[in-house]
């Protein structure tokens, strides 16, 4: 009963919705025919994989795989962008430093009133912290936050002309700023693929499909510069966080709407139609940490 407690039940029927009616469709049709083409063509339903014992971190980032993986997220989120509302290079940035253990949608609330009394980067820089705190208040973390905006602005217009800069190791420098941050604004304003975004949902879901073990984000995003084509550092991340928010939820992932279902071996799946792993998860908290430190 042991070795039984401890394994996931592989389940050829995806799990029922309310009523007793059988398990409810996917609500995007690319992501279902998608994953009806896929499922017959890879992995077929109801049969259960060993789980391997040593290798099977190898086997999760084989090139093979991690090419289908790419092309699935292609077919699933074409064209996706950031979600965070933005005209220009310091809107951008501003909403990614209230962003930190914050929804994009929360920061695309308080944004507009924020632009709207503080209009440019100069405007910023001449205010004072407190003056902006009672505007960014509901997005957490709101003193540090304005501390650190403030300090940017006047980093900005002080020793780059008003403009932010387009280099890592210069938006580095920025108060507030270290490389999620820098890569969102190089990424999404630059189209300057200088390293992968590792927000919440891309280390959660970059651990359930085995891309890493690692649980630090600047050790996720070194795993990940790794296996991905360079070309596809930029789209993985905004596909990724889509995936997270609508399908790879942290608790209760809706797997039976998935496209990269059969290719995911998590250990806390709700529905499988191959074996899970042990350790093919993370601790949904563990991001919460080193979030802020992380920029």
């Amino acid at each position: 009963m042991g070795a039984m407690a401890t394994r996931k039940k592989t389940e050829t029927t995806p799990p029922s919705a309310k009523g007793g009616r059988k398990g409810r469709a996917p609500g995007k049709s690319n992501i279902k025919n998608h994953t009806l083409a896929t499922t017959a063509r890879i992995g077929h339903p109801g049969k259960s994989t060993t789980p391997p014992s040593g290798n099977s971190g190898r086997k999760g980032r084989a090139p093979a795989r991690v090419e289908e993986i790419l092309r699935r997220l292609d077919v699933a989120y074409p064209g996706v962008r950031c979600a965070l509302t933005h005209k220009d290079a310091w809107q951008l940035l501003a909403a990614t430093i209230l962003s930190a253990q914050c929804t994009d949608v929360r920061v695309n609330m308080v944004t507009p009133e924020l632009f709207r009394q503080y209009p440019t980067v100069e405007d910023v820089a001449r205010a004072e912290p407190e003056e902006i705190e009672p505007i960014i208040q509901s997005t957490g973390f709101f003193r540090n936050k304005a501390k650190n905006m403030v300090g940017a602005a006047r980093r900005i217009v002080g020793e780059y002309g008003g403009q932010v800069p387009g280099t890592m190791d210069e938006l580095l420098t920025l108060p507030g700023v270290a490389r999620k941050t820098a890569n969102v604004v190089l990424g999404s304003w630059f189209n300057v693929a200088e390293g992968v975004v590792v927000d919440t949902h891309v280390q959660r879901i970059s651990r359930r499909l085995e891309l890493t073990r690692a649980d630090a984000p600047v050790a996720i995003e070194r795993d990940l510069v790794k296996l991905l084509p360079r070309e596809k550092w930029i789209d993985f991340s905004h596909q990724i966080i889509h995936h997270g928010r609508a399908v790879c939820v942290a608790r209760g992932p809706r797997c039976h709407e998935c496209p990269l279902e059969d290719l995911c071996h998590a250990e806390d799946k709700t529905w499988s139609t191959v074996g899970v792993r042990k350790g093919a998860t993370l601790n949904i908290g563990s991001f919460d940490s080193a979030a802020l430190r992380s920029g």
